[in-house]
């Protein structure tokens, strides 16, 4: 059932504005009808950031700190945002130490994502062994996979930061081959890219893995002190006060 609850409440509300009178039909129909697109999109941004399960879901790119020391260039993250990188089913990998903010931006970029109308899902890399076992006792490991596989945007938290199980490589494997160059994908990971090899384990897999990771590649390196140590005299970023609430 379609429901035109916007368009109502805009007519209602032209109804008590007596210089509306003064407007052509085609021009309050037009007004209408803008007021129903305006609520239909946020109605689907709203829904599709619920379903992303963001770890920071108020990340914006416009609060994002792009001092020197972080390492990071408003320019080339503002020209990333603005691009085709989801369409083209580019990998973005964050690197960089602990506390630099790659949760947050992988969230700020995701939250952006669900903006322009595409799927995004938000997974912890090192609870993904534990969520595959119930998925697997449970039956349904092909169905999720299936999903995972049409979302838009998927990002991997602290990839590399936990051991990786032989099943768990194997079906870490079967989601990396799924978007290949043709869904986005964001990881970050406290450890260098030069070291996920030997992370994965398996050298068939890793190879496998990483050929397809680094097939379309955008890497952001961030770098300074954590943001959750910043001395409590220095006035924080919004980036920093939603990253540690």
């Amino acid at each position: 059932m379609i429901t035109l609850r916007a368009t109502a409440d805009a007519l209602t509300e032209q109804l008590t504005q007596p210089a509306v009178g003064a407007m052509s039909f085609e021009e309050r129909l037009a007004l209408l009808v803008d007021r129903e697109i305006l609520a239909r999109d946020q109605r689907r941004y709203t829904r599709l950031l619920q379903k992303a399960r963001l770890k920071y879901p108020n990340a914006a790119i416009e609060d994002l700190d792009t001092r020197p020391a972080r390492g990071m260039d408003r320019t080339r993250i503002t020209r990333l945002v603005l691009g085709d990188w989801i369409k083209s089913g580019y990998t973005v990998t964050i690197t960089g130490p602990t506390g630099s903010g790659k949760t947050w931006l992988a969230c700020a970029l995701g939250q952006y994502a669900c903006r322009r109308g595409h799927s995004v899902s938000y997974l912890r890399t090192p609870r993904l062994a534990e969520e595959l076992r119930i998925l697997h006792g449970a039956g349904t490991f092909g169905k999720w996979l299936l999903a995972l596989a049409k979302t838009d945007v998927l990002i991997l938290d602290d990839w590399g930061l936990a051991a990786l199980e032989g099943i768990a490589r194997a079906d870490l494997m079967e989601v990396i081959d799924d978007r290949a160059a043709t869904r986005a994908t964001i990881i970050t990971s406290q450890l260098p890219i030069e070291h996920w090899h030997a992370w994965i384990g398996d050298a068939t897999i890793a190879d496998a893995i990483l050929d397809r990771v680094m097939q379309r590649n955008q890497r952001i390196v961030l770098e300074g002190d954590s943001l959750r140590r910043k001395s409590v005299e220095q006035t924080p970023s919004k980036e920093e006060i939603q990253a540690n609430p």
